[in-house]
């Protein structure tokens, strides 16, 4: 497939016979070569697919066509998207900064897959390594008397945006935000959840003696820290390994499982089943 520019799909409906082959003649059909395609059939009997194919000379001529015959008809729900668009990712993050760097060096080298356009933070920790790479850094301090004045700046600073990252941001953003948001937010936590909430979880870790480190990153919903999960991680750990020792496994897990979550959406692998994700 190389570098060259495509046309993505993404689609879920109703399980039936046939449906690769319907989608895949209609393309066909449009003249259009598919180059990469991806599927599954739950068991509770829904289809999914993501296809690339060559870039549609004219991409709204080609989704009316098919809404009309196939969309509509077999109750579809789908997105087109082009690889030539950068998506425009928005980080929010406290004061750790594994998560940051590690976006922070993936959008430097290339390989991110979408172009981080500001970094937003209630502390100002991380200005210089934001603004030392050319990104604009935010600094909008939060307490409990100006909550609600800060969420309506955030979402100004993030007019326009494709994806928020939640990148170890220890505020909990309110409903109300997250609707007028209006796209997906993706956030990272260590995966001890439910057991171990709050502060201190690897010294309580440590306490109880676990033997797995882990990370989940997942899409954010009203309720807290219990969105459809894209990825997740783990690595194992012993009696050897003192409470630093921990902080620093759950961090490593962490930058990667966030990094791995977010280019995953920004490639368009990702659909959403109700409480779960599909990733292709």
């Amino acid at each position: 497939m190389g570098d060259a520019p495509t046309s993505r799909l993404l689609l879920a409906c109703p399980d039936r016979p046939g449906l690769i082959a319907r989608v895949s003649g209609f393309l066909a059909d449009s003249g259009l070569n598919i180059v990469d395609v991806d599927q599954h059939s739950s068991a509770e009997g829904r289809f999914f697919m993501r296809m690339v194919f060559d870039r549609v000379p004219d991409p709204e001529a080609l989704e009316q066509r098919f809404a009309e015959e196939i969309g509509v008809p077999f109750e579809m729900d789908y997105e087109f998207s082009e690889s030539s668009r950068s998506k425009r990712v928005a980080v929010m993050v406290s004061r750790e900064d594994h998560c940051l760097s590690d976006l922070l060096w993936r959008w430097r080298n290339g390989d991110l897959g979408g172009e981080l356009v500001a970094v937003i933070s209630n502390h100002r920790d991380h200005a210089g390594q934001v603004e030392a790479v050319g990104i604009p850094f935010h600094h909008v301090p939060v307490d409990r008397e100006n909550r609600a004045e800060a969420e309506r700046r955030v979402l100004e600073l993030l007019e326009g945006v494709d994806l928020l990252v939640l990148a170890r941001y220890m505020q909990i953003l309110s409903e109300g935000f997250l609707r007028d948001l209006g796209v997906p937010a993706i956030n990272i936590h260590h995966s001890f959840l439910p057991a171990f909430v709050g502060a201190d979880p690897y010294h309580r870790a440590y306490e109880r003696g676990v033997k797995l480190i882990g990370a989940t990153a997942h899409y954010v919903t009203a309720e807290l820290d219990a969105g459809p999960i894209i990825a997740q991680d783990v690595e194992p750990v012993d009696h050897r390994d003192e409470v630093a020792d921990m902080i620093r496994i759950g961090r490593d897990i962490e930058r990667l499982v966030l990094a791995r979550a977010v280019m995953a959406h920004l490639d368009d692998r990702v659909l959403v089943d109700g409480e779960r994700t599909i990733v292709f």
